[in-house]
């Protein structure tokens, strides 16, 4: 059997629905706390648990990205295989897909895509969905290829604030950013990284799906220049992969995901922070 081939890191719920069937295909809902439908899902699909399993439990930080070898290890348990070609949505539209996504371009493995529009987009289009039931498929073969830089630290971050050219941008919302809102997680300082540039993931979205590729390409051309790296943050590492898939659909390729994010940088320290007057 040959690799089912996606056309691009975002598919939409009528290619999904004609090849829900294929053999090689892997769904996943990639949901986190209200962005998973507790009560129903897209047929076949399994949970890809960002707020659990699939993030590094022994961080303090949330939504760490574990080690390669422990996340092979989990995604095998899910039935992937290495000729699996995988589709990931939430609840939201595009909100915590689009991380599962980019953990699965970090370990190497491209055959992947977020739904456009999510869940809603689906039950919208009139499509089945099935009693959210626990699944245990058959294990598959996933090995992991990682590849350095799509994951990053603190210490990249602080690099790319002083490089002309790279940018660094925040998918917090426009209140978060400049220090007017408190943060969700207490014990984090309010403000943003200095020289780091606002760009709000929903801002890439109408309605819970991706804006054309010619809008996305103004949004971040706007804000980018003539810069071609793009380092991305947001409160735990999430939303920044959505920022990550509107700047893959808009042709960047030399992008990055601060891990830790303001759960992170936040932190009372050292760590320099454009605080609210």
């Amino acid at each position: 059997m040959s690799p089912l081939p996606v056309p691009g890191p975002l598919v939409t719920v009528e290619w999904l629905a004609e090849r829900l069937d294929h053999p090689g295909l892997v769904v996943f809902d990639a949901g986190v706390g209200a962005h998973r439908d507790a009560k129903a899902r897209i047929p076949g699909a399994r949970v890809f648990d960002i707020d659990g399993a699939l993030s590094d439990g022994s961080s303090p930080l949330p939504h760490t990205m574990p080690d390669a070898g422990y996340l092979a290890e989990r995604l095998r348990e899910l039935g992937v295989d290495d000729r699996s070609t995988v589709v990931a949505y939430d609840g939201a539209g595009i909100y915590s897909s689009a991380r599962a996504w980019w953990m699965l371009r970090a370990l190497g493995f491209d055959r992947a895509a977020v739904l456009d529009g999510g869940l809603p987009a689906w039950t919208a289009a009139g499509l089945p969905v099935r009693p959210a039931e626990p699944t245990v498929p058959a294990p598959g073969d996933f090995t992991a290829n990682p590849r350095e830089g799509l994951i990053v630290d603190s210490r990249t971050v602080r690099a790319a604030l002083a490089d002309p050219a790279s940018v660094v941008l925040d998918a917090r919302s426009r209140e978060r950013y400049a220090g007017q809102a408190e943060e969700p997680r207490p014990g984090l300082r309010r403000g943003h990284l200095p020289g780091a540039l606002n760009l709000p993931f929903g801002d890439l979205q109408v309605a819970g799906r991706m804006r054309p590729v010619d809008e996305l390409r103004a949004v971040f051309g706007e804000l980018a220049g003539d810069r071609r790296r793009l380092v991305l943050h947001c409160g735990s590492g999430v939303t920044a992969c959505v920022l990550a898939l509107g700047a893959d659909l808009a042709g960047y390729r030399d992008l990055a995901v601060y891990d830790g994010s303001w759960s992170e940088w936040g932190l009372p320290g050292d760590l320099p922070v454009v605080a609210p007057a």
